[in-house]
């Protein structure tokens, strides 16, 4: 007799919830650009509609897909190779941001999908190494796998990359990894970190305009302003703090409870990314402080129900999965809201589930469906 499975309705509504939240404020949020931009209001609203349908049958797939069978090399490697192929076409083919496969309409994302691969990957190979997780041949192709995988995606997207070097450390962390090999990746990360910001002048200009905005350390450092020329080579505008200034402005004027959907003044081309990147703030202006609280709210009920998984499923594997995908997708929301709040510099990164985007979209409900797998068959 088939196994009748157990859908966690408060995680599958949440995640409803937030899809068809995200799809209405990206609406809200887009319209005016894409009528001046394109002509149509409807353009990016109708979009997202699209990238949920797909999304939401990936979800149904995962879900009722028994997660156990990932379990496996084939999964553990080949959805890792196909990406790390992808980025590498990308990197020659997208000569300018290194970031989309495709054209027109059918256009991806490759380093968005490297986080639900990754998380398999991390699954199945710290499952098997359980029993010698300290041990060197387990560590050094560990430390292969991701370090090709983070240099292929840091070229093009190093919020991306700190994603999945958070999902890594927080799996071999609790996989019993010694400590003192955390401080040598620690130690490693510090050393790329600065390489990988100076490879990219736009990277350069972010990290100014969150230090040094007014350019006043920096003068005394420059006074020739070489260095302010150089980071300004690669950006449209010159004000290093424009995006972040404009969504402070919008979550402040929000106030508590927000100026109204469809009401938001800064979307109007004064925030860059309205419907994407910055949209948080759009909420925050519209709907307030109940409004963001309530997407805050989103995530901690996935982090909950991702973590009461971790602690109550009886095998490794699922385990591994479940905190895997609550990482990736809590850890990209913390840093996103952080990005739009000026806690931290500036970076092209989606708010998962709520963001325009179907890249974000469709890894998000990818990952998520597998989640909703070990949920529903675990026992």
């Amino acid at each position: 007799m088939a196994q009748r499975l157990k859908t966690d309705w408060t995680l599958f509504l949440t995640i409803v919830g937030m899809v068809c939240f995200g799809i209405v404020m990206v609406y809200s949020a887009s319209t005016v650009m894409a009528e001046v931009r394109f002509k149509d209001a409807n353009r990016f609203l109708l979009r997202q509609l699209g990238f949920a349908v797909a999304g939401f049958a990936l979800l149904m797939y995962f879900k009722r897909k028994d997660y156990r069978t990932l379990g496996s090399s084939v999964w553990a490697f080949a959805p890792l190779g196909l990406v790390l192929a992808a980025l590498v076409v990308v990197y020659f083919t997208d000569p300018a941001s290194h970031r989309w496969l495709g054209y027109g309409v059918a256009r991806i994302q490759p380093s968005e999908f490297a986080k639900p691969a990754l998380v398999v990957f991390l699954a199945w190979f710290v499952t098997k190494r359980a029993h010698a997780i300290n041990a060197r041949y387990t560590l050094f192709p560990a430390a292969l796998a991701l370090s090709v995988l983070a240099a292929s995606v840091i070229v093009a997207d190093l919020g991306t990359a700190a994603v999945l070097m958070c999902t890594a450390a927080a799996v071999f962390y609790v996989a019993g990894l010694d400590r003192r090999y955390f401080f040598f990746a620690v130690a490693a990360c510090l050393l790329v970190l600065p390489l990988a910001i100076l490879s990219k002048p736009y990277r350069v200009h972010r990290i100014i305009g969150y230090v040094d905005p007014e350019y006043k350390i920096l003068d005394t450092i420059d006074p020739k302003g070489y260095i302010k020329n150089w980071a300004n080579t690669s950006i449209t505008t010159r004000d290093a703090s424009y995006q972040a200034r404009q969504s402070k402005i919008a979550v402040a004027t929000g106030g508590a409870l927000g100026k109204g959907l469809m009401e938001s003044k800064q979307k109007l081309l004064f925030l860059p990314e309205a419907h994407n990147d910055f949209i948080f703030a759009v909420i925050g202006e519209e709907l307030g402080l109940w409004g963001a609280t309530c997407v805050l709210a989103g995530y901690l009920v996935i982090l909950w129900r991702g973590m009461r998984l971790y602690w109550t499923v009886p095998d490794d594997f699922g385990r591994y999965l479940a905190l895997g995908v609550t990482v990736a997708v809590v850890a990209q929301a913390l840093i996103n809201i952080s990005v739009v709040l000026d806690m931290a510099p500036t970076k092209g990164f989606p708010l998962p589930l709520i963001s325009y985007g179907g890249s974000s979209l469709l890894s998000s409900l990818m990952s998520l469906g597998v989640l909703m797998s070990v949920s529903d068959h675990a026992g």
